[in-house]
This record gives C-alpha cells, structure tokens and sequence, in this order.
C-alpha cells in the first residue's frame, strides 16, 4: 500500500486501501507514494496466553538496544507500508538509528463495511466514516492487543528491552490498537494490566471502547501519547481526535495532541513530531 520513496509519483488508491498508511507527498527530501501490495497477510497469527505474555528471563539478558517501536499499518496494508519509518526517523533525529523497529502484520479477516471481503486487518469495522460512537468489534480488538503484547514479549525476552523502553504507536486502525494496548488495562492480559510502555502513539487514529476505558496508575503516569490528526479527515473523523484527547487527559493521561491541513494521510511535520516524541521519550529532550 502507502510506503516512502523518493521521486517517484502517486498513484490513485483502489476502494480496499480506505485505511491504508495514506500518506502526503513531501517534495524536499521525501516523496510519499502509494504502492499497491497484491498479496495478503496471514491470518495466522500466533496469539500469547495471559501466563506468558512477558518473559521474565529478560533480566538476565544483556540489552544492546537503548529501546524499540512497535508500529501497527492501517486496515488493508502490510508492514511494508510503513516499514521505512525505520530509515525516515532516524534522518529527523539521528538518535532513533539505535533502537529496534517491528511492524508487525495484521491478519487476513474479513471486514463489514467492505461487504466481508478479507483483507489484511486488526478488528471488524461496521460503521463508515469512524465517526464517535461508531460500533466496535470487542473480540477483534482483544485479539490485536494479544499481538502487541506478543511483540512486547518478544523484544523482551530475545533483545533484553523491556516494555518501559518501548513505544508502542500505529496509523488509523492500527493507532486504535496501540492505544487499547496501551490504555486499557482491561483488555490486557493477567499480570501485565499495570504495565507502563514508554510512550503511544496515534496517526490518525481513534479511542475504541471508551465507556469501558480504564487506565492504570503506572500507565497514565509513565506513558505519555502522541496524537495526529488530519483536520480533514473523511474516514476517521476529526472530532475523534478531541474525544479521544479529553477521554484520556481525564484519566492522567499525559497528550500531545496536534492538527494537520490534511485528510487521512501523513504530513511532513507530523513526521517530523512523531521522531522528535519518540526521541524524547526513550532518550530525553538533550542530545
């Protein structure tokens, strides 16, 4: 779907990609484009018990990354869609070369508004645009969180990082995920509800299940947010933005909310917020 490339043009998007990593062109150093994927992702997706969501043998293993971002692409893309934040963010602030980056695959499943056609997603969508109040799909989202969780695992136990060093974040439906993952400590699995990750951060995204929101003490202390949005934003709607925002500020939540002149796509300064939010959360504000 929607990746990074340099001089080449955008091409027009096919109905599927309505919550692709839609992105705006940059014409200094970076050209957004759209690159159409013709394959599917797996639904196959191996989910984590409550018993094993985070390793505990970290400890005993050397940490030789100062942290890692686990981003999520948006409904109908592949990893590969914002795979190159991996090279974009560490030409913004030099300090993110270091850490580890995962783009985890959403599975195939089939998804309402598109008629159930399957397609690469992290939860069902019944209501179009995402407007608040829009129908959520509980088990859907459960399992997306499962996966983040299985990512956070992961880092933990086989690269030594632990969750406090880890920003977990995704564009549209995969900001939605991050979110849950990193808010709602009812929907995390036993033991780690009270978890606190270094930072989230939402492109475009929304606050799913809020009547049900709950945020732990340590997370609402301990993960700030990060939370862009196109003014113009057809899919998921502005305002979800400022219901999302005032949601979590009453709950503690420490948001740096900004608005762009865009639809539901990337901008360069938000490119640029994005790494100057990473970079200060894992690293501090002195380089």
């Amino acid at each position: 779907l929607f990746a990074w490339q340099i001089g080449v043009r955008r091409q027009r998007p096919q109905a599927v990609t309505i919550f692709g990593s839609s992105m705006r062109p940059i014409t200094t150093l970076i050209v957004l484009i759209l690159n159409l994927s013709t394959r599917s992702m797996s639904g196959r997706n191996r989910i984590v018990t409550a018993a094993s969501a985070f390793s505990t043998s970290a400890s005993a293993k050397a940490c030789d990354k100062p942290g890692a971002l686990v981003f999520l692409h948006g409904l109908g893309d592949t990893p590969a869609g914002w795979s190159s934040l991996r090279s974009v963010l560490p030409s913004l602030r030099p300090r993110l070369s270091e850490i580890k980056y995962v783009f985890p695959p959403a599975p195939t499943i089939p998804i309402t508004i598109n008629g159930g056609m399957q397609m690469p997603g992290w939860f069902d969508l019944y209501d179009w645009p995402i407007d608040v109040g829009s129908e959520d799909d509980p088990e859907g989202l459960e399992k997306a969180v499962r996966q983040i969780e299985e990512a956070v695992s992961k880092l933990e136990s086989e690269d030594g990082i632990p969750p406090s060093r880890i920003v977990v974040g995704g564009f549209s439906q995969g900001g939605a995920a991050a979110l849950l993952a990193a808010y709602n400590k009812n929907l995390r699995s036993q033991g780690v509800a009270d978890t606190a990750y270094a930072g989230c951060v939402g492109l475009s995204a929304w606050l799913t299940l809020p009547d049900s929101l709950s945020v732990s003490e340590k997370s609402s202390q301990g993960t700030p947010m990060f939370w862009g949005h196109g003014k113009y934003d057809d899919k998921v709607l502005f305002k979800q933005q400022a219901f999302g925002v005032e949601k979590l500020r009453s709950m503690g939540v420490q948001v740096k909310d900004e608005v762009y002149p865009m639809g539901h796509e990337s901008h360069p300064e938000e490119m640029m917020a994005l790494a100057t939010f990473v970079d200060e959360v894992l690293f501090g504000q002195k380089e």
